[in-house]
């Protein structure tokens, strides 16, 4: 029976994406009918991997980017959660558990005006893909069908990406639909590699390291890591920064 459903939503991307804009891409589209349908009041898309949160996909508006945008500067909420342990994460009311959870991530998000998120991971056994975020201004459970056909987005959103990208015929390249990913933070990619090469850390580590400085100095990690690749910022191996 999900199955049907999920061969539904998938039939029916095409048509939507026209319908909602003439330039929107099949994951808008996706995010789109997933808010109507489940009567959220948005839906962001993101891709994930080991080390965390890539980049954003797709988002019905701006406070949902600006949700996805909080949990890949900050490196923690329900997606990172989501995808780190491959089941949802169900947060019917923030203000009651955010806080607590998610330190840095808790008290922004609810600042923003989002009140309940519901994450669900997509992925291929044990490879993540990503995760598709439902969001609410009010607080509140989803209902038992609610969530079931939240399952069944998820698993037409897991689909999906990998239709995508089996189109480039492992070219090594992103397929279009998903280059606001890769182009979303090429500045934090990049930095990452270079405080990763100036303190002598991992990958993971110097990517922590970037958040941590974002974190302390109030800002965001995109406009710390353009200081890091125009070389007005430096990491030391001993931890300090120039």
């Amino acid at each position: 029976m999900q199955m049907d459903k999920v061969q539904r939503i998938l039939a029916d991307l095409q048509s939507t994406a026209s319908t909602v804009d003439g330039r929107a891409t099949l994951p808008e589209a996706l995010c789109a009918t997933c808010a109507t349908s489940l009567q959220v009041t948005g839906v962001g898309l993101a891709l994930m991997s080991e080390r965390g949160p890539e980049g954003l996909v797709a988002a019905t508006d701006g406070l949902a980017k600006t949700m996805e945008d909080l949990q890949f500067d900050l490196g923690e909420g329900p997606c990172v959660d989501a995808s780190a342990a491959m089941r949802p994460v169900l947060q019917p009311d923030l203000r009651k558990t955010a806080s607590a959870r998610w330190p840095a991530f808790g008290p922004a998000v609810l600042e923003a005006g989002i009140e309940a998120i519901f994450a669900f991971p997509l992925q291929v056994g044990a490879i993540r893909l990503g995760v598709l975020d439902l969001y609410r201004d009010v607080p509140g459970p989803l209902s038992s069908e609610t969530f079931r056909d939240a399952l069944s987005f998820s698993d037409a959103a897991t689909r999906l990406l990998l239709y995508l990208q089996e189109q480039m015929n492992n070219q090594g390249e992103l397929h279009p639909d998903l280059l606001l990913a890769h182009h979303n933070r090429p500045e934090v990619h990049q930095a990452t590699g270079m405080i990763a090469v100036q303190a002598a850390v991992g990958l993971a580590e110097a990517l922590l390291v970037l958040r941590a400085r974002a974190y302390s100095d109030g800002r965001s990690i995109v406009d710390v890591a353009r200081d890091v690749v125009s070389g007005n910022l430096r990491f030391e191996p001993d931890g300090k920064d120039s």
